[in-house]
């Protein structure tokens, strides 16, 4: 950690600059030894600006920053370079200052004497229980080379899942949302002056014209309020998702929407796989395995699951018993599994899962987006057309009859 001082000397010259040291206390020692007295002396994270420090506090670490620094670790480390001066290094490539500070953090820890896997755990914003348990796993085995090479693999495979899937449904969402703000603009501002034409001429109106007049209507009456309870529903959801209930609930959800219930179950089990082979890989035990795999997951209905499997493997029973008896978990899974328990390649044959899984995640989403890009295409030609008809079909009928 750098440190920045003023200090006199004894003849009582004044004295600034700055200074690396592992804590406060070293610091002080390492001053006073070379005779200084010290007046002032403050880390590089106490001189920073009260507003970054506030921006830093709500500042997350990107998931995109971990898999990097991963891959950067575990490249200087296959060099033989030190931790500590790889992490010093890897410090000034961080994109992300509050990345930047927890890696110091880490560095000064381990110059201190923590081993690697404890510095990292006094982190878990960042580093996941999944990393830490590798990491110590490496440093147990001595393979903390290797182990990182596996943890930066898998990041990267996970982080390329995620994003796969996140990135395939953004455009979508884009379109639907600009047509909600436009149709909405429409309804309030374009709509009620030319409706105002068509009741003025007292003539009868289709049904359809009435309906989109009455939405207008209540739109530009109750437009406030509804989008008051619409804020006050998306916080009571986000609280909700917050309890164990309410994690569990979504989950649920999640394995239940007609169109996308495939794409989560394919993802999750891909997960599954990938974080159970990374760790059995790595020489972590199987119960501990899937202890991590239910934590890291990120579903509570799977997690659930793989938890009473760990339990059932615990009491002695193979993992591809305990997993066969619920309906979220495919046959395909249990199976293979068993055929790796059986033959004794289990790692061979989840790597083949996750693979699988993958590609289905994959296939499922070039499928869905397929399907999506049309049907937004007409739901936003009806309904645009609906509303142009509504208005511009009466009055060209009031036009004709004059």
């Amino acid at each position: 950690m750098i440190f920045y001082y003023q200090a006199r000397t004894e003849d009582g010259a004044q004295k600034t600059g700055t200074i690396e040291a592992a804590s406060y206390d070293l610091a002080v020692s390492s001053l006073q030894r070379r005779g200084l007295i010290i007046v002032k002396l403050e880390s590089s994270e106490e001189r920073q600006p009260q507003w970054k420090k506030f921006v830093s506090y709500f500042e997350k670490v990107k998931d995109r920053d971990v898999v990097i620094f991963s891959r950067q670790l575990a490249t200087l480390f296959s060099a033989k370079v030190p931790v500590v001066d790889a992490l010093r290094i890897l410090i000034t490539e961080a994109s992300s200052d509050t990345l930047k500070v927890k890696l110091t953090n880490v560095a000064d820890d381990i110059q201190g004497g923590l081993p690697i896997s404890q510095a990292l755990g006094r982190h878990p914003d960042i580093f996941s229980n999944f990393y830490i348990q590798m990491v110590r796993s490496g440093e147990e085995s001595g393979k903390l080379d290797e182990i990182l090479n596996y943890l930066a693999d898998y990041l990267e495979r996970s982080y390329d899942l995620t994003s796969k899937a996140r990135n395939a449904l953004i455009y979508p969402g884009f379109v639907l949302g600009v047509f909600l703000v436009v149709v909405t603009i429409m309804l309030v501002v374009v709509v009620p002056k030319l409706s105002s034409i068509i009741l003025d001429l007292q003539q009868d109106v289709p049904i359809y014209t009435k309906v989109v007049i009455g939405l207008s209507e209540f739109l530009r009456t109750f437009g406030v309020f509804f989008l008051v309870l619409a804020a006050l529903g998306v916080i009571f959801v986000w609280r909700y998702r917050l309890t164990p209930a309410g994690r569990k609930s979504m989950s649920r959800i999640q394995l239940s929407i007609p169109v996308f219930k495939d794409l989560y179950s394919q993802i999750y089990l891909a997960r599954f796989a990938d974080n159970l082979q990374t760790l059995l890989s790595g020489g972590v035990s199987v119960v501990r395995s899937l202890e991590i795999s239910a934590d890291v997951i990120g579903n509570e209905i799977y997690s659930e699951i793989i938890k009473e499997a760990r339990d059932s493997v615990r009491a002695g029973s193979p993992i591809s018993s305990a997993l066969a008896r619920y309906e979220d978990v495919p046959q395909l899974v249990s199976q293979m599994i068993k055929i790796g328990e059986e033959t004794g390649k289990l790692n061979q044959i989840l790597a083949t899962l996750s693979r699988f899984y993958t590609r289905e995640v994959n296939n499922t989403l070039e499928r869905l987006v397929s399907l999506i890009e049309p049907a937004l295409i007409v739901f936003l030609g009806l309904g645009v057309g609906i509303i142009v008809a509504a208005i511009l079909v009466p009055i060209y009928s009031i036009s004709a009859g004059v």
